[in-house]
C-alpha cells in the first residue's frame, strides 16, 4: 500500500518530494487511523485545504467500505471454505500481500540508508518485539535506546572532529616553525 501511495503521490503527480512523503509516513504512522486515509487527508489539505482533505478522506474510505461490505454480505467464512475456487483465489491472494508488504519495507530502508552492516539493527529490534518477552519487547524501550544511540554517535564524530581540528591547528603551527628553520639553515650555508 506504501509503495503505491508513494508512487502516486511522489512519482506520478508530483504533488511532494520523496524526503516530504517520507516525514509525512511518519507521521501517518504514529498518527491513529487508518495509514491511506492520514497520507490521503494531508495531501487533501496541502493541494486544496479543509475541502480537500475531507474529498481525500472519503475518497479513499468509501470505496474500501463498499467493497468490505459487499464481500460481507455474500461471502461468509463457509461460503470461502467450501467453494475450492474462492479458496484458491484466497490462497494466490497471499503472495501478493507479502509482496505489498515487503515492497515498502525495501523502500524505506533504502531511504533510511540501511545498508549491510547496518541491517541487523532493525531485525535485531523486530524479533525482539515480536518475541513478546514483557518489558524487553516494548517497543518504547528501542526507541529510547535509538535516540540514546544516535546521541552516542552524535557526540563521538563531534569529539573526533574537534580532535581533528585541534591537530590541524597544531599541526599549522608546527610547520610554520620548521620552515623557518629551514630557511634559517639556507642562510647558514650560504654564508
Amino acid at each position: 500500500m506504501i509503495s503505491i501511495i508513494e508512487r502516486e503521490i511522489v512519482d506520478k503527480n508530483h504533488w511532494i518530494e520523496k524526503d516530504e512523503f517520507l516525514d509525512l509516513l511518519a507521521v501517518a504512522q504514529s498518527l491513529p487511523g487508518i495509514l491511506a486515509v492520514n497520507i490521503a487527508t494531508a495531501i487533501g489539505d496541502k493541494l486544496r485545504g479543509m475541502r480537500g482533505s475531507i474529498t481525500a478522506a472519503l475518497g479513499t474510505i468509501l470505496p474500501s467500505f463498499f467493497i468490505i461490505l459487499a464481500i460481507a454480505i455474500f461471502l461468509t467464512p463457509e461460503t470461502i471454505k467450501n467453494n475450492h475456487t474462492l479458496s484458491a483465489i484466497f490462497m494466490g491472494i497471499r503472495p501478493a500481500v507479502v509482496a505489498l508488504i515487503v515492497a515498502p519495507v525495501l523502500s524505506s530502508a533504502r531511504a533510511a540508508k540501511i545498508t549491510l552492516r547496518t541491517v541487523w539493527i532493525p531485525m535485531v529490534v523486530a524479533l525482539m518485539i515480536s518475541l513478546n518477552l514483557g518489558a524487553i519487547s516494548s517497543p518504547i524501550l528501542y526507541i529510547v535506546a535509538g535516540a540514546l544511540g544516535g546521541l552516542s554517535v552524535w557526540q563521538f564524530h563531534a569529539r573526533k572532529k574537534a580532535c581533528r581540528a585541534r591537530s590541524d591547528n597544531s599541526g599549522l603551527s608546527d610547520n610554520s616553525e620548521p620552515s623557518d628553520n629551514s630557511d634559517n639553515s639556507d642562510n647558514s650555508d650560504r654564508k
